[in-house]
């Protein structure tokens, strides 16, 4: 094996000193390299007697001249930094060897968690290696001989004595995210890579529009699509294209369309209130809007611009036909680089704008988010490696277009990867969706807690037989709620988590491997957690207090690093500035990550109120009030719990609630009585209940804090 089939990062990080090495993962390739890197110095190989390790390894290292082999299982915890000391001296380097392991694949860490607190108690300077496989966890549109075998790069070294399982994860994350961000795919163009895939999978795999049962394989699609891109040449100069459609054929054409045309199209919210509208188009600078007849009809309260600015696309499409048939045939005949140059569509790619979403508004005015090509390939190929789907799979996609999750999964994700695509308009009619999903034996549903709730009311478990997953997101999944619908259906909803500014995924837990002879099985789920994070992803943690970092370990603000991270909001550079440091995203959701990497959502920093200088979280109130009253909070919201100003301690905690009686005192100490009953602290308990009609939330189900917000001050 030739050595320039591994690319080497930070080399300039190995130290001229002694130290344990603790590589992620290893293979005999990956331990070869290592003889390379660390030529001319004492190796000895670091090995636990009970491990598990493949026998063309173990026979490498049993006959290496480099070094000697050192079971660690005879080790005394009490001893074992002196006992191992001496094989640093002389710039000599202990190499950690994980045994076997069963993961899934893009995992940066597969030494369990016992194992890593054990090698950090060892008490010596410790130097994570990062190794990333890029030809086993590549997009399928990828050729395989033209990618490294392995990226290996190295961390920085965490001085003697100062090794934790926290520390070690936030520094190999790190690393292993300059690896998975060099990968040349994420300089490449989306607009290339949707149409390999449309090529490579035009005859095998369709899209089904469940509104009225059409079928069309994606070579069709490819054809309209590039003749609907001419059209939209002609129709505008501007950079942006609207677009208000439900998910669907239409959608799907329309957006690669608006791709195709070198343009980038902006799926608007058409659930938002019309000043939230106005504002994203006016951001968005578009005058042109692609939607279709019975979709202006359903929705006339959108603020419509004049007809002359709305490409209708169910009538342009057969005036098409010609050219429709034409581009089938001669996109079955040219190779992908030949179509594309003739298309232009390497002139846009890498940080240039791909697509431009925008965040929920939920605590504010809606921000632009522009997603560049660099950012949806990395999310792309980062869902994929891990949710690593078999050939001839089916998505359903009811998720709205302009819903960050909708637009990269049931987008993006299946005409790259090949996966049949199953579309219906809205996620609320899941007794249609139901049907759909047992007619053509759909394999991945994508759903929020909130949409999961109507699958309870009658739907026949039969129907969802065929799903092999669920990935919930957009807001905390129940536990109850996960455990009802697994006893009724027979499979457990996994919860992910994801931000428009992340595009979006950056964690989701996935049903645990079947446990493999001869290997450790590595957990991929963790019930009360999102998942661990996607290959390429780097986590720090900051005090919501002093700002500073802390543990990862540890509650706080949580920042993600990665290809997927967007550069910035649109033409808003102050916003943009507040969430964007050094390569760094502020997610303004509070979590921890505990020693198998999966990470915990706590809540978001927005829903927390800091009252005489600690942080009160308002979720696990109204977690308590919902108790103590015993109310259901998976049928109905009753109640939500809001912060204002206060004089005395910075801020106060508001209940509106449904279910309150005129706003007097007593109310309200009944209530507390029964919080510090139930073990809240004092300062946790609401000052006031506020009655109101009806709990605002919007169109995903999440809470619209800046509606709840606008009710409680109007009561000061």
């Amino acid at each position: 094996m030739s050595s320039a089939s591994i690319q080497i990062l930070h080399k300039e990080r190995l130290p001229a000193t002694g130290c344990l090495v603790v590589p992620g993962r290893l293979n005999v390739e990956h331990i070869l390299q290592f003889e390379r890197l660390f030529a001319g110095r004492k190796i000895t190989w670091l090995v636990e007697e009970a491990a598990l390790y493949d026998p063309v390894m173990r026979a490498h290292l049993e006959k290496s001249g480099s070094g000697a082999m050192f079971d660690s299982a005879d080790l005394a915890p009490a001893s074992a930094g002196a006992q191992l000391q001496p094989y640093l001296e002389g710039k000599g380097v202990l190499i950690y060897v994980p045994g076997r392991s069963t993961a899934r694949r893009g995992t940066p860490n597969h030494i369990p968690a016992a194992h890593l607190k054990a090698l950090c108690a060892f008490g010596l300077p410790v130097l994570p290696v990062a190794i990333d496989s890029p030809r086993s966890s590549c997009l399928i549109t990828e050729r395989k001989s033209s990618l490294p075998l392995a990226i290996i790069a190295f961390g920085t070294l965490i001085p003697a004595g100062s090794a934790s399982i926290p520390v070690f994860q936030q520094n190999l994350l790190l690393a292993y995210e300059s690896a998975y961000s060099s990968r040349p795919l994420f300089k490449g163009s989306l607009a290339m890579t949707l149409l390999q895939g449309l090529k490579r999978h035009g005859s095998s795999t369709r899209i089904i529009d469940g509104a009225d049962d059409t079928e069309f394989s994606f070579g069709k699609i490819l054809a309209a699509a590039i003749a609907f891109s001419k059209v939209i040449k002609v129709e505008t100069e501007r950079p942006r294209v609207a677009i208000v459609l439900p998910p669907g054929k239409g959608g799907l054409i329309a957006n690669l369309a608006v791709i195709f045309a070198g343009k980038i199209p902006v799926n608007l919210n058409f659930t938002s209130g019309h000043e939230a509208i106005k504002s994203c188009i006016r951001q968005a600078d578009v005058d042109r809007f692609i939607t279709a007849d019975p979709f202006v009809r359903k929705i006339s309260s959108f603020p419509w611009p004049p007809n002359r600015d709305l490409i209708f696309i169910e009538r342009v499409l057969p005036t098409l036909k010609k050219k429709i048939t034409t581009w089938f045939f001669v996109s079955k005949i040219l190779p992908s680089s030949v179509l594309g140059l003739m298309l232009g569509l390497n002139q846009r790619r890498d940080k240039d704008e791909a697509t431009l979403l925008f965040t929920s508004g939920s605590s504010g005015e809606p921000k632009g988010v522009a997603l560049s090509h660099r950012n949806v390939l990395g999310n792309v190929c980062q869902f994929a490696t891990r949710l690593d789907l078999a050939k001839h799979s089916s998505i359903l996609g009811c998720l709205p277009l302009f819903h960050s999750f909708g637009c990269t999964v049931t987008l993006w994700f299946p005409v790259i990867e090949g996966v049949n695509l199953v579309t219906y308009p809205t996620p609320l009619e899941t007794k249609r969706l139901s049907e759909l999903i047992a007619l053509h034996q759909v394999d991945v549903l994508l759903s929020t807690p909130t949409f999961l709730r109507g699958y309870m009311k009658r739907i026949e478990p039969a129907q969802l037989a065929s799903l092999k997953l669920i990935v919930t997101g957009a807001e905390k999944l129940p536990h109850s709620l996960s455990a009802a619908f697994a006893e009724k259906f027979g499979i457990h909803p996994q919860e992910g988590y994801g931000l428009t500014e992340t595009s979006p995924a950056t964690n989701v837990n996935l049903p645990n491997l079947p446990p493999a002879p001869e290997s450790v099985s590595l957990a991929s789920s963790r019930e009360g957690s999102v998942g661990q994070l996607l290959p390429g992803l780097a986590i720090k943690i900051t005090d919501p207090v002093t700002e500073l970092e802390i543990p990862i370990n540890q509650q706080g603000i949580i920042w993600f690093r990665g290809v997927n991270v967007f550069t910035g909001y649109l033409n808003n550079p102050k916003k943009s500035a507040e969430v964007l440091k050094d390569g760094w995203f502020l997610t303004g959701d509070v979590g921890h990550v505990d020693g198998d990497g999966f990470l915990t959502i706590e809540g978001r920093i927005s829903r927390f109120s800091k009252i005489a200088g600690e942080m009160v979280p308002h979720e696990t109130v109204e977690a308590a009030i919902n108790k103590v009253l015993h109310l259901d909070a998976e049928t109905e919201r009753r109640i939500a719990v809001v912060g204002v100003p206060d004089e005395q301690k910075g801020e106060a905690l508001l209940l509106l609630s449904t279910i309150a009686g005129p706003a007097h005192g007593q109310e309200c100490i009944d209530l507390r009585y029964k919080l510090l009953d139930a073990g809240l602290a004092s300062l946790w308990c609401p000052k006031r209940i506020i009655p109101v009609a009806e709990i605002p939330v919007l169109a995903s189900g999440k809470l619209d804090i800046k509606a709840c917000e606008t009710l409680a001050l109007r009561e000061l």
